[in-house]
C-alpha cells in the first residue's frame, strides 16, 4: 500500500535510527551488568534456588560483587572458573558454596594475577562456554526436527498466555489452549530478585512467590489423573526454568497429536532480558517478548543498563534462533508532563515508532537477523482513539516500509461484548495479507478462548481473501494525514534524541537526583579482555 508524499520524510528516520543505533552499538556490547554476569552463570550450567529458596546465579553474582563495584567490571566468569579448576566439584555445588558463603571468589579472583592460573581459568571458562553453545545448539536443531515432523502452522499464528502462576497447573491450562488451536503459547516470567530488591528500597512492596499445594489435571498428553497433596517443593513458577521445561514437554506431546508445532513464547520483567535469553536457549523457548525502550520509559530502568542487557541477550538469541518480539514502542509522555500541554495522537505515535526503530536497530547491530525480529505492529492505545481504525492501519503500512524484512505482531482483546467484535474487525482489515503477519497475539478474558482462538482465526482469513481481491490501493483522508504527521513526529523525537540525551524523551524526572533510575549502578564497561563467549555466541 502506498504512502504519497512520504518517501523522503521515511528515508530520513530511517537514516536516523540506524545512525543512532550504531553510535550506541559498541558501548552497550563492550559493557557488563548483574543481569549478564548472571546469565553466564546460567550457561555454565548453574540453576535452581540456594539454601534461601532464592536463584541460584543471583546468589552467587550478589556475594561477589557485593562492596566492590570494580568486581562486576572484572565479571565472574574467570574467578568462577578458577575456583571449578581449584576445588574440583561440578558446577552446581560450587555454585551452593558459593552463595553460602563456603567459598569466596575474591580470592579466587587474586589468583589470576598469576599467568599460569589465569591460562588455567580460561581454559575451564572455555570449555564450559563450549558445551552451553552446544546445548543451545541442539535445542536450535530439534526445533527444526520437530517443525519438519509436525509441520508448521499457517501463518500468523493464534497466540495467548496462561494464567496459571504454578508451572504444572499452567502446563495443564497450555494443554488445553494447544487443542483449544492456539499456535503459540506465552507465558509471564516472574519478578527477578533484583527488581524486588530495588522496589522495595523504593517503598513498593511486591509478594514473592510462594509455592502453594494444588489440585490439578496432569497435563500429560491423554493423562487426565488428580494431582493433589503435591509436595511444596516440586512446585515451581510458570515462567521460571523448571516451569517453561514443564510446559514445552506437554505443548510438543499434545502437538504431535494434533500435527502441527506449537510454539512457546515467554515474557520476563525488567532487569531479566540475559537470563531470559539463557533459559529460552536451553529450554527451547520458541519466542521472547523484549522490549528495551518499554523497560526504559515504561518501568524506569536506567538507559545504559538496559541497553547493554538486551544487547547480550540478543546475542544469545542469534545463536539459539529464537524469535524476538519487540513491541510497537512505548507511550512516552515525559515531555508532556514537563510541557504541562498533551500530545496529539500522532505525536505520541511518532515517538513510540521512533523508539521501536531504534529497539529494533540496537538488536540487529548486536547480531540478530532482520526474520528473527517481530516487530509490534499498532500502539494497543491507538486503536481506542476515535478514528483509531484508520489510525491503525497507517501504522502497519509505515512499518511495511521501514521494516520490509520484518515479520509483523498484532495484539487484540477478544471481549464476549460489541468491543470484542470491533477488535477482530479492525485486526481483519489491518492485517498484511502478506507473510509478514507472523503472530496475532488474543487476550481473551472471561471467555472461552477456544471461541476466541476461532474467531480470530477466521477474522484473519477474510481479511486476507479482501485483500488479495484488490490492487493499486494507497493511503488517503484520515489514514494518510496520520502517517505524515507520525513520520515527521518519529523524526523529531531521533533528532532530540541525539542533540538532547534521554532527557528529551524521558522528560525532567531522568535528571532528577532523587529518582535514581533501577539498575543505574549495576552497569560498567567490561575490564577483563577475556569473553569465552565472545566469538561462540556471535
Amino acid at each position: 500500500m502506498a504512502l504519497p508524499g512520504l518517501e523522503a520524510d521515511l528515508a530520513r528516520l530511517d537514516e536516523l535510527a540506524r545512525g543512532v543505533a550504531a553510535a550506541w552499538a559498541p558501548r552497550t556490547l563492550a559493557a557488563t551488568t548483574l543481569g549478564r554476569e548472571r546469565a553466564i552463570l546460567r550457561l555454565f550450567g548453574v540453576g535452581g534456588l540456594d539454601r534461601a529458596g532464592l536463584p541460584l546465579a543471583g546468589a552467587v553474582v550478589d556475594r561477589y560483587v557485593a562492596g566492590a563495584p570494580d568486581r562486576l567490571a572484572r565479571g565472574v566468569t574467570l574467578p568462577f572458573a578458577m575456583a571449578l579448576v581449584e576445588y574440583d566439584e561440578p558446577v552446581q555445588e560450587l555454585a551452593i558454596d558459593v552463595a553460602a558463603g563456603h567459598v569466596d571468589l575474591a580470592m579466587e579472583a587474586e589468583l589470576l594475577a598469576e599467568p599460569k592460573h589465569r591460562a588455567t581459568a580460561q581454559a575451564a571458562a572455555a570449555d564450559l562456554a563450549e558445551r552451553a553453545m552446544d546445548r543451545i545448539d541442539a535445542n536450535r536443531t530439534a526445533r527444526h526436527e520437530l517443525i519438519a515432523v509436525l509441520s508448521d502452522p499457517p501463518r500468523p499464528w493464534i497466540s495467548t498466555a496462561v494464567m496459571e502462576p504454578e508451572a504444572r497447573a499452567a502446563a495443564v491450562e497450555a494443554g488445553d489452549l494447544v487443542r483449544a488451536g492456539f499456535d503459540v503459547i506465552r507465558v509471564e516470567v516472574p519478578m527477578g530478585r533484583e527488581l524486588h530488591g530495588l522496589l522495595e528500597e523504593s517503598g513498593i512492596e511486591i509478594e514473592r512467590w510462594r509455592p502453594r499445594p494444588v489440585s490439578a489435571r496432569d497435563g500429560r498428553a491423554g493423562g487426565r489423573r488428580e494431582i493433589v497433596d503435591t509436595p511444596l517443593v516440586d512446585l515451581a513458577p510458570s515462567g521460571s526454568q523448571r516451569g517453561l521445561a514443564v510446559i514445552r514437554s506437554t505443548i510438543d506431546e499434545i502437538a504431535a497429536d494434533r500435527r502441527a508445532y506449537v510454539r512457546l513464547a515467554s515474557a520476563a520483567p525488567p532487569l531479566a532480558a540475559p537470563e531470559q535469553a539463557v533459559v529460552a536457549a536451553f529450554e527451547r523457548v520458541d519466542l521472547v517478548v523484549a522490549d528495551v525502550m518499554a523497560e526504559i520509559v515504561a518501568s524506569g530502568v536506567d538507559p545504559d543498563r538496559a541497553l547493554a542487557d538486551h544487547a547480550f541477550a540478543a546475542t544469545i538469541h542469534a545463536r539459539a534462533g529464537t524469535l524476538v518480539l519487540v513491541g510497537p514502542g512505548p507511550l512516552v509522555v515525559g515531555p508532556d508532563l514537563a510541557a504541562g500541554i498533551p500530545a496529539s495522537t500522532a505525536t505520541r505515535s511518532g515517538r513510540a515508532l521512533a523508539l521501536q526503530l531504534l529497539g529494533i536497530h540496537m538488536a540487529r547491530a548486536a547480531g540478530l537477523a532482520a526474520d528473527q525480529i517481530v516487530a509490534g505492529a499498532v500502539p494497543t492505545w491507538l486503536v481506542e482513539e476515535r478514528l483509531g481504525p484508520a489510525f491503525a492501519l497507517a501504522e502497519v503500512v509505515i512499518r511495511r516500509r521501514l521494516l520490509p524484512e520484518h515479520p509483523l505482531s498484532l495484539s487484540v482483546l477478544t471481549t464476549s461484548g460489541e468491543a470484542g467484535v470491533s477488535a477482530l474487525a479492525v485486526a481483519a482489515g489491518i492485517a498484511p495479507a502478506d507473510d509478514h503477519a507472523r503472530v496475532l497475539h488474543v487476550a481473551a478474558p472471561g471467555r472461552d478462548r477456544a471461541v476466541a482462538a476461532s474467531s480470530a482465526r477466521a477474522a484473519l482469513a477474510v481479511g486476507a481473501t479482501l485483500a488479495h481481491s484488490r490492487t493499486g490501493a494507497a493511503l488517503a483522508g484520515v489514514a494518510l494525514d496520520h502517517a505524515h504527521e507520525t513520520v515527521r513526529a518519529a523524526i523529531r523525537a531521533l533528532d532530540g534524541l541525539q542533540s538532547d540525551g534521554w532527557q528529551s524523551i524521558l522528560g525532567r524526572e531522568f535528571d532528577d537526583p532523587d529518582r535514581r533510575r533501577f539498575g543505574a549502578d549495576a552497569v560498567t564497561e567490561r575490564r577483563d579482555s577475556n569473553d569465552p563467549f565472545a566469538t561462540l555466541v556471535g
